[in-house]
């Protein structure tokens, strides 16, 4: 095996730790250092990796030239000038999602890493889960048919954020699978929520994506609800199939269901059929998607080839985010999605 690629992480919170996990134990990765703004939690997670450099400012991560690589983990609103400072540093640079906050910021950290030809990765986790690739597979070699709709249920009574909505916080896996799955960005997005628990900040949004060729796509997202859901829901002219990813081994479930419109009307009763065979549960692989993700941004590096999950992807997510808090503040006004610039393509 080649040289190992060395790569820090920046934020090492509670998703950050399973960021660093992960690269530490990449056989391709070698994990160079940690930083953190909080000392405490620097120090206790240098103290389980020894020999692994300790950062406190990021710019001693952009100065270190034995790191190629830097996985942006620190909150939301950081990773804009946390990745728009490594880009310009000359790192490749793998951000969680959402890659930003607004729309011209994901632009410009796309416009940087194509204009230094940098890796530019987002983390939308959930395109790396063999169950997703799986769906989008039946999607592409036609096993669904003509594909008519998608939607996406993420739901809890769990943890009420008050920095950030429900949509911001969770929309971003559903539309990213959304988005991978159909292939196209979506003409227009309408929003509606509310804020029933703190004044401002909608605990529960509904989101209605319209898309050129008549798909359409349903995503809601919840943090006061009395059920836990991830759900994914693929209906086609043949099949549809169904990601549950709260089922711990039965993730993918295929339906051989669905309406035959017979040859020849004779009358409107006569012109559909229901037709209702059999369900499907495939063997899937247990991989963790977290580390498949790492792992893809390793082999990125070394390769120098396109990300599943590019800045492009996650200028796309935070397109129709920005939409969807548009129209959820304007009462659900539909809001139409420009298409990507074309010095970022």
């Amino acid at each position: 095996m080649s040289e190992r690629i060395g790569i820090a992480v920046v934020g090492t919170g509670d998703w950050g730790a399973n960021l660093v996990r992960n690269f530490a134990n990449l056989p391709g990765a070698r994990l160079v250092a940690v930083c953190d703004a909080d000392a405490p939690r620097l120090a206790k997670t240098a103290a389980q990796y020894p020999g692994t450099k300790a950062y406190a400012d990021v710019a001693q991560v952009a100065a270190d030239a034995e790191i190629q690589g830097v996985v942006v983990a620190a909150s939301a609103p950081s990773h804009y000038p946390l990745a728009k400072a490594l880009l310009e540093a000359g790192k490749d640079v793998y951000v969680e999602k959402p890659i930003t906050l607004e729309v011209e910021h994901a632009e410009e950290l796309c416009r940087i890493a194509k204009q230094k030809n940098l890796i530019l990765m987002v983390g939308h986790l959930l395109l790396y889960h063999p169950a997703v690739t799986y769906m989008k597979k039946m999607i592409d070699d036609g096993t669904l048919g003509d594909l008519f709709y998608v939607y996406c249920q993420r739901v809890n009574l769990g943890k009420v954020r008050k920095d950030e909505n429900a949509l911001w916080s969770f929309a971003p896996h559903d539309l990213s699978v959304v988005l991978y799955l159909l292939g196209a960005e979506p003409v227009d997005v309408v929003a509606r929520g509310s804020d029933f628990l703190q004044k401002g900040v909608e605990d529960v949004v509904f989101v209605d994506l319209k898309f050129p060729n008549g798909k359409i796509a349903h995503v809601h997202v919840s943090w006061l609800d009395p059920h836990k859901l991830r759900k994914v829901t693929v209906v086609g002219s043949k099949k549809m199939v169904v990601f549950d990813d709260m089922d711990a081994s039965e993730k993918i479930r295929i339906y051989d269901k669905g309406v035959d419109r017979a040859g020849e009307v004779v009358s409107y009763g006569d012109a559909l059929t229901v037709r209702n065979g059999d369900i499907l549960i495939p063997k899937l692989s247990l991989q963790e998607p977290l580390r498949l993700e790492c792992t893809h941004f390793v082999d990125c590096i070394r390769d120098r080839k396109q990300p599943l999950t590019d800045g492009l992807d996650g200028l796309r997510v935070v397109k129709v985010l920005d939409a969807a808090q548009k129209s959820l503040k304007n009462g659900g006004t539909p809001v139409k999605i420009a298409p990507l610039p074309q010095e970022v393509r």
